[in-house]
């Protein structure tokens, strides 16, 4: 799977792609490694411990682990953050961490590293929520929620693949034997999927994916409506503290010249018809080979073109 923007991209040396994307050491870069981090070291200590003859993983599950009894929760309240960091099976690492590359590349071409970072966060937040409302509530549970926990970054993954494609939801990507997709299509049959998985053996995860999967929409649907929740992390950013020792250097005064002619009816008529021939060869671009195979000044183009038209 890969996008379909992105062409160029693997035709390149596979390893200079791999170096070229952890030396951007964006956060998506950093959610990937401690992941991976978090992993090998567990199985390294496990490693280990079992010379000893000491089940390691057990402990760690029971320490970081969230779990769905509300008097287990409250001893470990820690578990709300950490359960998201936490793999051991080998293919449930690898997939989480290949959707969150995917969806996460496409997410940092059009929002930015907070937005990321809130919601692979808060999205993981709201899977341990769903999760442990669901096998409270539910007669299902009732005889399993005592030794149920969940662990596992599926819930922040699938938060982030279900608020970048409501997004950009004609964004295509292209899937190995089936070809471009858009990956609002990709996003429905995930969460569909989930649902239909609850009856499963594992019930606690595919649960805790739709509570991420709700944050997405939640958080897509207010920055639509031009709130931007991540915005509550600017306020701890140590960028924004000043350095008391540091002395302001006065701004230099700049002169601005501004073009005070005023455009006749003629230019103005040229103009907005060359601007709208640009949109009508952008348009004809998208309906052939999609949005996201424009060029950044195209985008650009195209979006003040629409604020315009508001």
């Amino acid at each position: 799977m890969y996008s379909s923007n992105d062409s160029n991209y693997y035709r390149q040396n596979p390893m200079e792609n791999i170096k070229g994307f952890f030396r951007s050491k964006n956060m998506l870069v950093k959610l990937i490694l401690i992941n991976v981090v978090v992993w090998l070291a567990i199985m390294f200590l496990d490693v280990v411990f079992d010379l000893y003859k000491v089940d390691f993983t057990k402990d760690v599950v029971g320490w970081f682990a969230v779990p769905a009894a509300l008097d287990k929760l409250v001893t470990q309240p820690w578990t709300l953050i950490t359960y998201m960091f936490l793999h051991f099976d080998f293919w449930h690492i690898l997939f989480n961490m290949l959707w969150l590359y995917w969806f996460g590349r496409i997410f940092l071409e059009y929002l930015n590293e907070r937005q990321l970072l809130t919601t692979y966060i808060i999205g993981g937040l709201a899977g341990a929520v769903f999760y442990i409302l669901s096998y409270n509530l539910f007669p299902k549970f009732e005889d399993s929620y005592r030794q149920s926990v969940a662990l596992g970054a599926s819930a922040s993954v699938m938060a982030i693949v279900v608020a970048i494609s409501l997004y950009v939801p004609n964004y295509r990507m292209h899937l190995l034997f089936i070809g471009p997709v858009k990956i609002i299509y990709i996003a429905l049959f995930s969460v569909v999927l989930d649902v239909l998985m609850i009856r499963s053996t594992n019930s606690g995860g595919h649960l805790a994916h739709l509570g991420g999967a709700l944050w997405g929409f939640f958080f897509i649907y207010m920055l639509k409506n031009r709130i931007d929740i991540s915005s509550i992390f600017s306020l701890f950013s140590f960028k924004r503290i000043r350095n008391p020792f540091k002395r302001n250097k006065k701004a230099k005064f700049k002169k601005v010249y501004t073009n005070t002619r005023v455009k006749t009816d003629e230019e103005y008529n040229l103009e907005k018809k060359m601007t709208q021939q640009k949109i009508d060869e952008i348009l004809d671009k998208i309906s052939r080979t999609g949005y996201e195979n424009l060029s950044k000044q195209e985008k650009e183009l195209l979006f003040r073109t629409s604020r315009k038209g508001k």
